[in-house]
């Protein structure tokens, strides 16, 4: 039997519909990829695909992955509802996100797809940008905001603003008015950080001058988070690495053990505790297996000696031993 192939015509349709399809699309592709990246138990199961899940994976160009130009049509209409999904490093009140280039001309990351990400986000039938960021970052021991009032430069303009994630909640934007989205967005920063925004939104005629942040988002403080989540962690869930990761147990510990060092004596020396000085002096068995990873179990000379100490004061001080 031979059949029209022109889609277009419904009888052509229907008979196509009647004898051609079957329960399953014979060489269908799940996913279109630009790159796979992860731990090496990622690759392993990869690699042990058999034949038929691999070739589900279609590996294809960024310029095909990342944007709709070159076949429109099609890839309208398999990307129905999209969902993007991306990173930031700071994003301001009104929606702007900062992601690759600092104030000071300094370029921390590549623009990479974001842009692209979040321009389909928008272009695409029922589609949605999300941007993602933790509320606050460390820097020389000081604890600081990464949502803002303002920065320098962008990486995305406020006017693509859609939903913005951070650890305590959801702030959805499109479509709101500048002084809605303030509010949205206050609703998911760190308290310690709401007022000084609120009164600047205030002072520069953004928001009502009797707005007052809703009472339910006024405990958005990481002790709070801590305490909410520790049951479930006890029970396995909300592991630091949900996918796995190359560090071996000790390696994760000296990595939080040094970096809470290296914030501590951001603003000078600080002299050991009681406690811990006497951790120092005399060791606990446990901090053997550190020593090791660091190469300072046997020590030569006053460098690796004080390199030593120092690695005990890290683990010391941060509880770790």
């Amino acid at each position: 039997a031979r059949i029209k192939a022109d889609l277009a015509d419904g009888a052509a349709m229907d008979e196509i519909e009647k004898h051609c399809l079957g329960d399953e699309l014979k060489n269908g592709v799940l996913i279109h990829s630009g790159f796979i990246l992860g731990p090496q138990s990622l690759y392993d199961s990869l690699r042990n695909m058999n034949d038929e899940n691999r070739a589900r994976i279609q590996m294809r160009e960024i310029s095909f992955t990342n944007q709709l130009y070159g076949n429109e049509e099609l890839k309208l209409l398999q990307r129905p509802a999209g969902r993007f999904f991306n990173t930031a490093m700071m994003v301001t009140l009104l929606g702007g996100v900062v992601s690759d280039t600092l104030e000071n001309g300094q370029v921390i990351s590549g623009v990479g797809g974001q842009y692209n990400f979040v321009s389909l986000g928008h272009a695409l039938p029922d589609a949605r940008s999300v941007i993602l960021l933790r509320s606050t970052k460390e820097k020389d021991g000081d604890v600081l905001p990464n949502i803002l009032w303002s920065y320098g430069i962008m990486t995305i303009p406020r006017h693509l603003r859609d939903i913005v994630v951070t650890e305590y909640g959801i702030a959805v934007l499109r479509g709101r008015s500048d002084s809605e989205t303030i509010a949205c967005l206050l609703n998911v920063t760190d308290s310690r950080f709401q007022e000084g925004l609120l009164n600047k939104a205030k002072e520069l005629g953004k928001i009502k001058s009797n707005y007052r942040i809703p009472d339910q988002f006024r405990n958005n403080y990481p002790e709070r988070l801590k305490a909410e989540l520790e049951a479930y962690r006890k029970e396995g869930l909300f592991p630091e690495f949900p996918y796995g990761c190359e560090l071996t147990q000790e390696e994760l510990v000296l990595a939080k053990a040094l970096k809470g060092l290296k914030d501590r004596m951001a603003k000078g020396p600080k002299l050991p505790k009681l406690g811990e000085l006497k951790v120092i002096l005399s060791p606990p068995v446990s901090v053997k297996p550190y020593l090791e990873r660091m190469k300072l179990d046997k020590t030569t000379g006053k460098k690796e000696k004080l390199e030593q100490k120092l690695v005990i004061y890290a683990l010391a001080s941060g509880g770790y031993i």
